[in-house]
């Protein structure tokens, strides 16, 4: 890892989710981060750190922390972290109170991608843009558009993040 590397650390979310066809549920197998990229024909330097395959929903304030002390052991000045939806600001306020130095994005999605029809893919992209030209800070890239940590949230009956 070096500091012009972007590093992607995946920690679940709808991004990773699979889905079992016998009963309906939805699971964890193995990060798709690699293979998004490699569709998406990424020319980047990346390194990619699987740190937990966890539902936002029951994300604790431990793993929080762990996503935080990723941040803050990796020599990369531009991070790209997947999340899942739920509770993406709450990681987000975490990370943007510590003052990192660093330009960090997290993203996610609404479908996971092994659906076909997610917009994981499109979320992916943005926040692989965006980490190369926004400043230091700590910021949510969803539906095309970045939002600062501290002035987003999930907007539940559109389905889109948008400013507080």
């Amino acid at each position: 890892m070096h500091k012009n590397q972007i590093l992607v650390i995946v920690t679940g979310g709808t991004f990773d989710k699979e889905y079992n066809e016998l009963d309906g549920s939805l699971f964890f197998n193995n990060s798709h981060v690699g293979d998004m990229l490699a569709l998406g024909r990424c020319g980047l330097d990346v390194a990619i750190l699987p740190l937990m395959m966890v539902d936002s929903l029951e994300m604790r304030s431990q793993d929080r922390e762990a996503i935080l002390q990723a941040c803050l052991d990796s020599a990369a000045s531009r991070i790209v972290i997947t999340h899942g939806t739920d509770t993406m600001q709450l990681t987000a306020a975490v990370l943007g109170q510590a003052n990192l130095n660093k330009t960090v994005l997290l993203t996610g999605a609404m479908i996971p991608y092994k659906f076909g029809s997610s917009d994981g893919m499109f979320n992916l992209g943005c926040a692989m843009a965006f980490v190369q030209v926004l400043p230091p800070g700590v910021f949510v890239a969803m539906n095309g558009r970045y939002f600062a940590w501290n002035s987003v949230r999930k907007n539940r009956d559109l389905g889109i993040f948008e400013s507080t």
